[in-house]
């Protein structure tokens, strides 16, 4: 029995960074270490940190209030127009960032397969959208689930083990802990926070620690899970951003197509790289575009007061957002732009569901001791001043040249 309440300390943490090492973060960290090399590298650490802010406020709000991000922010308004505000600004902003990752998904995961095989990518992303639909409509994720996240994990791990044997210059890469914008960097900037610090995950988060912990004297556990799983996805990234510079930057290759991103991962697996990096590059898809439209759902019907996985709304919403995705992606856009263009859309609306949480988090009356204090609220803050920035900079740009 003790052996069985020790195992289950850990794991919410662990779903936060399996759902933010998919498709999205191969693609933008590659993309970061070949157009920029080693200096974009202190972005990660910024991100990763404010990825274990951000996602401590959202575990530490059910072990105050009983309450999970979703209904929170359907209990807190007082009035019946800062109701309508918060409900009509969060779900505006989850269903998009989540369609716009939705496409990123489906398309990574049409990457993968088509890296090992000679099919073309439409026929995979029809068949990874009707299987998301299917696998949600019949609730069997759960089947394929865990094999699916091995995959992503064994990729993981093989970044980890490339960075190992390319042996890269440590004094070059610590330099990269200074921070620095390289020339057009910004774009990149915002997509490697918004690949990191994924809004949705705030709610899934929320609702997961909901699930796993009952009270405050489970904020020690709560934590070291947290902690030790978002510094693992942080160190992660920063492996592939390591990969990819040695790749590709010192060689002065810029990544055009889905099958370069493989090459990385050459001084390891050889002639085996395209198929390996395809199989875990497919999985990544494939877990994310089933999480994505199931968050858009979960946290619509928390803020709606919906019966959670059991009304035709909360269907119709993750069957949207897959839909959406699917459009996006049988266009004859750039695979990679579609990519990183979605983990820019998650930076830009990042702000907004960080704001909400603040405010939530500031509730004493549901909160008590559990309640932001000066500090975090400074560090709350300072994080949503800088994303934003970034984030106006970044659409000042579209206009003015």
């Amino acid at each position: 029995m003790a052996r069985k309440t020790k195992k289950s300390r850990f794991g919410p943490g662990f779903l936060v960074t399996a759902a933010f090492i998919g498709p999205g973060t191969v693609t933008t960290c590659s993309i970061a270490g070949a157009d920029f090399g080693y200096s974009l590298i202190y972005v990660l650490i910024f991100a990763t940190v404010t990825t274990i802010i951000l996602q401590e406020m959202a575990g530490r709000l059910p072990l105050g209030s009983g309450l999970d991000l979703g209904q929170s922010l359907r209990e807190y308004p007082s009035s019946k127009l800062a109701k309508i505000i918060f409900i009509g600004l969060t779900i505006s902003a989850v269903s998009f960032g989540c369609a716009a990752y939705e496409a990123g998904n489906i398309i990574g995961g049409s990457l993968g397969l088509e890296m090992i095989t000679s099919l073309p990518k439409k026929n995979w992303v029809l068949l990874i959208s009707a299987a998301s639909i299917g696998l949600l409509a019949l609730k069997k994720y759960r089947i394929i689930e865990k094999a699916l996240v091995l995959l992503v994990f064994l990729m993981s791990a093989s970044f980890i083990t490339a960075l190992i044997i390319i042996k890269p210059d440590l004094t070059l890469i610590f330099k990269g802990f200074i921070p620095s914008f390289p020339k057009n960097s910004l774009f990149i900037v915002l997509a490697l926070i918004g690949t990191t610090v994924v809004p949705y995950n705030l709610f899934l988060h929320s609702s997961a620690v909901k699930k796993k912990w009952k009270s405050k004297t489970n904020l020690k556990d709560f934590r070291k899970d947290l902690i030790l799983s978002i510094c693992l996805g942080g160190f992660i990234s920063v492996c592939i951003i390591v990969t990819s510079s040695v790749a590709f930057f010192h060689k002065g290759i810029h990544i055009a197509s889905g099958a370069q991103l493989a090459q990385q991962l050459k001084p390891l697996f050889g002639p085996l790289t395209n198929f390996l990096f395809g199989l875990g590059f497919f999985a990544a898809g494939m877990s994310s575009a089933v999480t994505a439209p199931y968050a858009a759902a979960f946290a619509s019907s928390g803020v709606l007061g919906w019966k959670e996985d059991n009304t035709v709304s909360f269907r119709l919403v993750w069957m949207g957002v897959i839909l959406v995705g699917f459009v996006v992606s049988m266009f004859d856009f750039n695979p990679i732009s579609v990519i990183v263009f979605a983990q820019v859309a998650n930076g830009i609306i990042l702000p907004v569901a960080s704001l909400f949480l603040l405010i939530v988090l500031n509730d004493k009356k549901r909160m008590k001791e559990m309640a932001n204090d000066f500090k975090k609220n400074l560090l709350g803050i300072v994080v949503i001043s800088v994303v934003s920035l970034i984030g106006i900079w970044n659409i000042i740009k579209l206009f003015v040249k």
